[in-house]
């Protein structure tokens, strides 16, 4: 007689909650961006890409001066001789990162029992401090000593991807489990003193958010399907982070957008994110800038309002890293968007990461 087979558990997005800093900077950041540029022409090319980039607010940990200043203003965070030591970043990274990953966890609500969990993942690349925010947050939130922890450090924008796979693998395995998934991103603490515009873009892409989220086999939520994972060859200049004295700076090459346009349109490339056929009808897509969004829009071939999600989240929010392919699933989530959906990502390599779901 032939053994019965049990299909494994299926794992859910059961919840998710996304919050952000209430300082918005990007309006500061351009005043402060533009005159640095002393070439006129360039300087007027870098006010037409600011008017275009799609982004209304950027959101920053960094406080108002006394009088209500920006953090590039007199007696700001920035306002000191060479700008602040990476030390000095980090210092206020271990203060403001916990602070709005649980600002995240609590809107969570009634999702979010802490008597419940099992496992805790953390993405994060923005910041680093030893006990991790893993170890803080299970200490916040009176977890238990026994709850098991993975930090995913320094991956870039698509490690909210990976977080969201690696919970699905823990309860794929352990049918019991209750993930609490965590994003929490602080890229406002590395800003750079440039002065041409493509570093300057790159600066005003970025912003600070945080999301939480609950994956278990609970019924209800996005359904978790398989995952994919690319990287694309002769490429890790594109998109690189650099540990320097003065925080991390980002290195984005204007080249990226017509990579990732090349790579899509590619039937190799396409069928191993999407897999064969046309695209899934719900398209979470990692808001990594404007023409980010529109190389993958004309990749695909799919209609402007695809994308919908994303250019919101861009424009609410600018680019938070890891953090802001969940703020875009929040989004749908929000919704009630219902279907078939792929949610993919872009970071250093330059790679991409993606997790199928279906939003029953």
């Amino acid at each position: 007689m032939c053994a019965m087979t049990t299909s494994p558990p299926s794992p859910r997005l059961n919840a998710l909650a996304t919050a952000v800093p209430g300082h918005d900077i990007h309006h500061a950041f351009i005043d402060w961006a533009t005159p640095r540029i002393a070439d006129e022409r360039l300087r007027a090319i870098f006010t037409r890409m600011t008017t275009r980039s799609g982004i209304d607010h950027r959101w920053s940990v960094l406080p108002p001066t006394s009088n209500g200043g920006s953090p590039v203003a007199v007696g700001g965070f920035y306002d000191v001789p060479g700008l602040p030591p990476t030390s000095v970043r980090m210092r206020a990274y271990a203060d403001h990162a916990p602070d709005l990953a649980m600002q995240a966890i609590a809107k969570l609500g009634d999702a979010f029992d802490p008597a419940r969990i099992t496992h805790i993942v953390v993405a994060s690349c923005t910041g680093f401090v030893a006990p991790g925010i893993d170890q803080i947050l299970a200490r916040r939130l009176g977890l238990s000593s026994t709850v098991e922890r993975v930090l995913i450090g320094f991956m870039g924008c698509y490690a909210g991807v990976t977080a969201l796979r690696t919970a699905r693998h823990i309860v794929r395995s352990e049918a019991d489990a209750a993930v609490l998934v965590v994003s929490v991103e602080l890229s406002t603490l590395h800003l750079q003193l440039e002065d041409a515009p493509e570093p300057l873009l790159a600066m005003l892409q970025f912003s600070d958010g945080a999301a939480a989220a609950m994956v278990s086999t609970d019924p209800t939520g996005f359904e978790l399907g398989a995952g994919a994972s690319l990287a694309l060859e002769d490429s890790a200049e594109l998109i690189r982070w650099d540990i320097g004295d003065t925080g991390f700076a980002m290195q984005l090459s204007g080249e990226v957008p017509g990579r990732l346009r090349e790579a899509l349109s590619a039937a190799g490339v396409r069928e191993q994110l999407f897999g064969p056929g046309d695209p899934p009808p719900l398209l979470a897509v990692h808001a990594g800038g404007r023409s980010v969004l529109d190389a993958v829009e004309s990749a695909l071939g799919v209609a402007a309002e695809a994308l919908s999600d994303s250019r919101a989240v861009l424009a609410r929010f600018g680019n938070m890293s890891s953090a802001t392919i969940l703020f875009v699933l929040a989004d749908m989530m929000a919704r009630g968007a219902t279907g078939e959906g792929i949610a993919i990502a872009f970071g250093p390599g330059l790679a991409a990461e993606a997790i199928r779901f279906n939003a029953p």
